[in-house]
């Protein structure tokens, strides 16, 4: 979507270049002074502001880790939690230590794991207690790290129908990594295949 949004703030930058009057001129003694520091103040702060606003503008199926963690954290909060901004920021990290892959990496970035290189949990927890929906906080989120909104969902895998052989060897990898599984000694395809196939009667029973 930031792809399509420059597309979008050049056509706009484009739009007011083809529809903007010719720059007004003056002669003073033969020499012409152009009267265009004005304008120019104006395209910029014009294209600035269409650039934020475009950037920021988040449509449904956006900042889809992001949106999907917020709920989750809702979710696990009590009523009475949802509009307290400094119990939001607690039970915050006890979700983050719950999660894994994308959603782990999510945590990451907005301050919700001890390792943590940055802590904007606040710039979460503030908008919520004010309820802010998801979809907007993510928006707060992503001026702040843009990485945020980059985030993807990994493409869920139906283990009762797939057909394991036809995987690629770093996707049955993917698969027992979610099991917290390891398969020593694999390492042909089909012992991966084989040692998910063990596996499978437990943990795609326990999912049931």
């Amino acid at each position: 979507s930031t792809r399509f949004g420059h597309l979008r703030v050049l056509s706009v930058i484009e739009f007011v270049r083809e529809s903007s009057p010719p720059t007004p001129s003056i002669h003073c003694l033969g020499a012409p002074k152009m009267l265009s520091s004005t304008v120019q103040v104006s395209l910029l702060v014009l294209s600035t502001l269409c650039l934020q606003s475009v950037l920021a503008a988040l449509k449904e199926g956006d900042c889809e880790v992001c949106v999907g963690v917020i709920n989750k954290l809702l979710n696990a909060l009590e009523p009475e939690e949802k509009t307290n901004k400094e119990s939001i920021e607690a039970r915050f990290p006890e979700l983050c230590n719950t999660l894994k892959g994308s959603e782990n990496r999510f945590c990451y970035y907005v301050g919700g794991l001890e390792e943590s290189a940055t802590k904007i949990v606040s710039e979460l927890a503030q908008p919520l207690s004010w309820t802010m929906p998801p979809l907007k906080v993510c928006e707060r989120l992503m001026k702040k790290d843009s990485q945020i909104c980059d985030l993807k969902y990994e493409k869920v895998i139906d283990l009762k129908t797939v057909d394991l052989k036809k995987l690629k060897v770093k996707d049955l990898k993917k698969i027992l990594n979610s099991w917290d599984e390891r398969c020593e000694g694999c390492v042909e395809k089909s012992d991966y295949v084989k040692r998910i196939e063990e596996l499978k009667k437990v943990h795609v029973r326990e999912e049931l």
